[in-house]
């Protein structure tokens, strides 16, 4: 699994698409016939190496129903060191949050059993427009239980002279909040932004009697994960 992109780059069923940077490269499907090969064999392959993984997936998103964040909260970290690169978050803020939601919502949506709906209208109290949109709503109608989820990627907004983010700054002896201190405030605020806009009311309104909001904050390859009270 490593070394697969670069057997597929190496053997032309992945070709180079503009300059390298550094050793990162831009790579694309060359044809018609070998995206019909991706299709047919290679996501095929991916389908049933992520099965293999079904406890791992299964005991993540049970996490998410227990309401246990500090389970939740473990295993995404597990799996975020093992699978991203820093590289993958090199992109604005906006963009670095999509990121972390796209993970989010693949994992979860391992549970075919569930109702999942991303960037759904959602709450009754939206003062900015897009604010109305939840990130991601979870329905369990089984059990009678909704979840609710947003996602941040928290930074201080602040640069040095040289550029350096507040991470830096900090790591050479200034005063900024660490990561892991701008996380646990992303999760108040991801869990702030849910009160106040009432993104739990969709699910109210489907029936759902129990409902568990989360905060969940990331900075590259960690995250931090905090259940409202």
């Amino acid at each position: 699994m490593d070394n697969l992109w670069s057997i597929l780059f190496t053997t032309g069923y992945l070709t180079q698409r503009g300059s390298e940077d550094g050793e990162v490269y831009q790579l694309a499907i060359p044809n018609r016939e070998i995206r019909k090969i991706f299709i047919d064999q290679i996501l095929e392959w991916f389908q049933q190496e992520a099965r293999r993984d079904t406890p791992t997936l299964d005991a993540f998103c049970d996490a998410f129903v227990r309401g246990d964040a500090e389970a939740v909260e473990s295993q995404f970290n597990a799996y975020l060191s093992r699978t991203i690169s820093i590289r993958d978050t090199n992109v604005r803020k906006s963009k670095k949050e999509n990121f972390y939601h796209g993970i989010l919502l693949g994992l979860l949506s391992h549970r075919e059993d569930w109702y999942i709906r991303s960037n759904v209208e959602s709450g009754d109290k939206g003062i900015l427009a897009n604010a109305w949109y939840s990130d991601i709503l979870v329905e369990i109608e089984e059990e009678g239980i909704g979840i609710v989820i947003e996602v941040k990627y928290p930074d201080s907004g602040k640069k040095s002279a040289d550029g350096t983010d507040a991470s830096t700054n900090r790591a050479k002896g200034g005063n900024e909040k660490s990561p892991y201190e701008l996380m646990e405030k992303g999760c108040r605020e991801a869990l702030q932004q849910i009160e106040d806009i009432g993104y739990e009311e969709k699910l109210r309104q489907d029936g759902l009697e129990t409902i568990l909001k989360y905060g969940i904050a990331c900075n590259r390859k960690k995250c931090r994960v905090m259940l409202e009270d």
